[in-house]
């Protein structure tokens, strides 16, 4: 007697739950949409919605975009129907997977001698964000980059800087140079009377430490307002 012949199925017969993961088996983890790449990550979807349908449900509400997302707090995201916050703590803890990953690919010793390098490697942090923060750029002799460092952030309007843990960590990788840059959540790139006082106690306090402050940057979405292009350092 002749053993039966298993019957393969195609990818629309699979069971909802399992397509995403034996789609990404089969034909490669770019052949997925964001909604399924999501699937993956949160594993189960809830009566009546599949993992898959619940976050094209998500995605729908982000004209599926990952960013808005990302900028949700967990809070946030469990106010969507179908999420708990274990979903939600996976969904945000992806998203920050891949952020992070994607300024590791683009910055790793990267080069920057100019504002437009330096707004491209800072924009993934602080463009999309609702609060302010404060990172500063590390660099050789060379302009290439030691490190990048959030040393603040704060509220809505302003974040406390303390000038002594720039020049502490600088000491530490034996910088020459540096760039600091902060957002404005407002998208308003105009700066402040605050922000030209401490970009000048921020200078002064290099030139004693012989580190050269290259350009302070105040970064929105889209664009960027340099302090050295418009020779105000």
């Amino acid at each position: 007697m002749q053993p039966k012949t298993r019957k393969l199925l195609t990818i629309k017969e699979w069971d909802s739950a399992d397509q995403p993961r034996e789609k990404l088996l089969e034909k490669g983890v770019n052949s997925l949409s964001n909604s399924e790449l999501l699937a993956i990550i949160v594993g189960s979807g809830v009566a009546g919605a599949s993992a898959v349908a619940l976050m094209q449900s998500l995605l729908k509400q982000t004209n599926n975009k990952l960013n808005p997302l990302y900028q949700q707090s967990i809070k946030e995201l469990t106010q969507w129907h179908g999420i708990g916050q274990v979903k939600a703590i996976k969904i945000k803890a992806a998203l920050a997977l891949g952020v992070r990953y994607a300024s590791e690919a683009t910055n790793k010793k990267q080069q920057i001698n100019n504002s437009q390098k330096a707004f491209e490697c800072l924009q993934s942090e602080l463009a999309h964000l609702d609060h302010e923060q404060f990172w500063i750029l590390y660099l050789n002799q060379a302009h290439r980059l030691l490190e990048k460092r959030q040393l603040s952030k704060g509220g809505i309007a302003q974040t406390v800087v303390d000038i002594r843990l720039i020049f502490k960590k600088a000491l530490e990788l034996g910088a020459v140079a540096f760039i600091i840059a902060h957002n404005h959540p407002s998208g308003r790139l105009d700066p402040s009377i605050s922000d030209l006082k401490l970009t000048r106690r921020i200078q002064k306090a290099a030139s004693f430490m012989d580190i050269k402050l290259l350009d302070h940057l105040i970064v929105s979405e889209k664009k960027y307002f340099s302090f050295a292009d418009n020779q105000k350092l």
